[in-house]
């Protein structure tokens, strides 16, 4: 457990320091964002033909309303934190990253909810749009790494499960096999 508590911290301040590194916010971050709001658009353009997306706004051409995808609304930080704890906690590295990717999937899936929603709601009602964004889809995005991590462990194979808490039980670390004499 102790071993889990330190690498995901150190994980998460390594990322965290990364992400708001310009160099990387400028070449991974930002890109990203864009392109969040592209496919923000491209979907709301199924139903609404007058979205348009301009780098990280996404506006309308009909109404006078349009909404920027801030480095902090992109999902990133939800992913650094699942990303952590998957790749902190003891499991084969196959399973931790097809967790990742799925995991990463579903954060992403969300967060094109969440902005959608909020392009929207702030067309209808800015107050909405402002609970909605300040504390109803911040703690939804986090709720939702945190499920997917604990999905996750719920899927790790059983026999790796079963290791992990007897290993926790006794208190005491994995030891590798002893050489047996011939």
């Amino acid at each position: 457990m102790l071993r889990f508590l330190v690498l995901f911290f150190v994980l998460v301040v390594g990322l965290f320091s990364l992400e708001i590194y310009q160099p990387v916010r400028e070449a991974v971050i930002l890109p990203f964002t864009s392109f969040l709001a592209t496919v923000s658009a491209k979907i709301m353009q199924f139903f609404d033909p007058d979205v348009v997306a301009h780098g990280d706004v996404i506006s309308s051409l009909s109404q006078a309303a349009a909404v920027r995808i801030a480095p902090g609304c992109n999902g990133v930080e939800a992913v650094i934190i699942l990303f952590a704890a998957i790749f902190a906690f003891p499991a084969p590295w196959k399973h931790k990253i097809l967790g990742f990717v799925l995991g990463f999937l579903a954060i992403q899936s969300l967060n094109l909810v969440r902005i959608i929603s909020l392009f929207y709601l702030l067309q209808w009602d800015k107050n909405w749009f402002d609970w909605f964004h300040l504390y109803l889809w911040q703690a939804l995005i986090i709720l939702d790494a945190l499920v997917v991590w604990l999905i996750w462990l719920r899927y790790l194979p059983a026999s790796q499960r079963s290791r992990d808490q007897a290993d926790g039980q006794n208190g005491q670390e994995k030891q590798p096999p002893q050489p047996q004499s011939a």
